[in-house]
């Protein structure tokens, strides 16, 4: 289940670029500001050898994984070497079942709610509403009304800490945080100020709610 790994925090590090000279002092300072879900997308340089320094480096109570997951091959490999976590930018079921059948938790990228179903028929363990930025709270507060309510919905797409509370207020579960988080080339210590901010966002939206 996914809920266990959201529960401390609900936002997803997407660290698109992340190069793995520094994934391990990338990902302390995210674990520090509370994250425990990190995502490398597949699409980074030498994304494998990034997500197994984290896994590594991290352990057992944060949960790495890859993004941008486009084919069963890539579930292998990603599995190979101690990723735990199935992100893609849409609702491949075969993807979605070669994930379950590896014992990985999935989270696909779904913009219907004909593939939200789907994706879930095919052993989904959350949905990654994408892009956010083509839907809105409303859309999501209409999917809510008819989605089992234990599916996590995750939005991705243009979140800052600004805008997260309409979202909250529809039903988002959480969100995937990318540029706005992390960017190659950006300070460590920039990188830790922004995870913070979002972290302090998420938790003034949770005490108020």
């Amino acid at each position: 289940m996914l809920t266990p790994w959201l529960t401390p925090l609900p936002l997803v590090a997407i660290l698109r670029g992340l190069t793995p000279d520094e994934a391990t002092p990338v990902g302390h300072a995210l674990v520090d500001a509370g994250f425990r879900v990190l995502e490398v997308p597949l699409n980074s340089p030498r994304p494998l050898d990034s997500i197994a320094q984290l896994a590594e480096a991290l352990g057992d109570d944060v949960l790495v994984g890859a993004g941008t997951v486009m084919s069963t091959a890539d579930v292998e490999a990603i599995a190979a070497v101690g990723g735990r976590l199935i992100v893609m930018p849409h609702a491949d079921t075969a993807v979605i079942r070669a994930a379950k059948a590896a014992g990985l938790l999935c989270v696909p990228g779904v913009a219907t709610p004909t593939e939200a179903f789907a994706a879930l028929a095919a052993g989904a363990d959350g949905l990654k509403l994408f892009p956010a930025e083509q839907a809105a709270p409303a859309v999501l507060k209409a999917w809510r009304a008819v989605l089992p309510r234990d599916v996590p919905v995750l939005p991705v797409g243009g979140i800052t800490p600004d805008n997260m509370g309409p979202w909250v207020a529809a039903g988002a579960a959480g969100f995937g945080i990318g540029s706005a988080l992390y960017a190659h080339g950006r300070s460590l210590d920039d990188t830790a100020s922004r995870a913070r901010a979002f972290a302090q966002a998420w938790h003034s939206l949770s005490t108020h709610a």
